[in-house]
């Protein structure tokens, strides 16, 4: 494995999986549709790390708790909100965030630990809020898999948002979980658009890839849905473009949709402007007015919405 130009700072207890072990957790994933996309997870450099604590205690979201078995993701999204929390560990929001990645190895152990006390009141856990669960490197250390079956022993609801069409591996552990506690799967597809999905999702299976996931979930008794999310003005915004994707969405099966337009966070805005101005040059400007905070224009948000729903409630979603 190559290493990066930036040096990951030596932690205690830490461990490099060998190539041998990276290069069948990419065959495990199947993420052949780009080059890109193994060149990412094959040249990231991995490194395993024991973790403190498992449940991160969220404020201003639908949800209190949430658990990212890795930081970092080699998905590369580069609308990605979560590249800011690379500035906690003084990592860069860029290149660093697809190709630093740590592994917490011990992340059940300490869940399972946590989940346990008397003082746990069986919260919904969010699962991948801050990085993907099902990026490559899982086809290998399973740590998301056996996090979700320490939440279902211990009764706990749970809910996942990926990209990453592995999920269907743990089809037997969603489906048992399924079976005694509150459970979903938010499968991210923004859009369709193969021109904008090879640009804004470097290192993703293809949309069609991950539907095809969420026809396989759903027949298997798993509430799974799709989340088109972000919206990337100018780019899948289009009325033609997200009304394929609604329609695609709507032919997989899914149960649920949401959307929503993307949110430009110091840290994650620096780097996304950087990539308008090398990939799309005369949206620069206009992004510019539009995002004069981290949110775009609220009567924009209204247009794009109600676009989105109007479409979904016409296709029965």
């Amino acid at each position: 494995m190559k290493a990066t130009a930036r040096q990951l700072p030596l932690l205690p207890d830490a461990r490099t999986p060998t190539l041998r072990e990276v290069t069948d957790a990419i065959r495990e994933a199947d993420i052949d549709a780009l080059p890109s996309a193994r060149r990412l997870a094959d040249q990231a450099r991995y490194q395993e790390i024991h973790a403190r604590s498992a449940l991160a205690s969220v404020k201003g979201m639908p949800f209190h708790w949430a658990l990212n078995p890795y930081r970092g993701c080699t998905h590369a999204c580069e609308y990605c909100y979560a590249r800011k929390y690379q500035w906690h560990l003084e990592l860069g929001t860029g290149d660093d965030f697809s190709s630093v990645i740590l592994v917490k190895t011990n992340l059940p152990e300490v869940l399972a630990r946590e989940v346990a006390r008397p003082t746990w009141t069986r919260e919904a856990v969010a699962i991948g809020t801050a990085t993907d669960p099902y990026q490559p490197i899982e086809g290998h250390y399973r740590i998301t898999r056996r996090s979700i079956e320490v939440l279902t022993a211990a009764a706990t609801p749970f809910h996942i948002v990926t990209k990453g069409p592995l999920v269907v591996r743990d089809r037997d552990v969603l489906s048992d979980a399924s079976k005694t506690v509150r459970c979903s799967v938010c499968v991210s597809v923004p859009t369709v658009d193969e021109d904008a999905w090879a640009k804004l999702e470097p290192g993703t299976a293809p949309p069609m890839q991950r539907l095809r996931a969420v026809r396989q979930l759903v027949d298997a008794g798993i509430d799974a849905g799709v989340l088109m999310m972000p919206l990337v003005p100018g780019i899948t915004t289009s009325r033609s473009i997200v009304e394929r994707t609604l329609q695609a969405i709507a032919d997989s099966g899914a149960r649920f949709v949401g959307a929503n337009v993307a949110r430009l966070d110091q840290g994650a805005r620096e780097h996304f402007f950087a990539f308008l101005a090398r990939e799309y040059p005369a949206l620069v400007e206009g992004y510019t007015r539009l995002y004069e905070r981290n949110t775009a224009d609220a009567g924009y948000v209204r247009e794009i919405k109600g676009l989105v729903d109007a479409t979904a409630a016409r296709l029965g979603l």
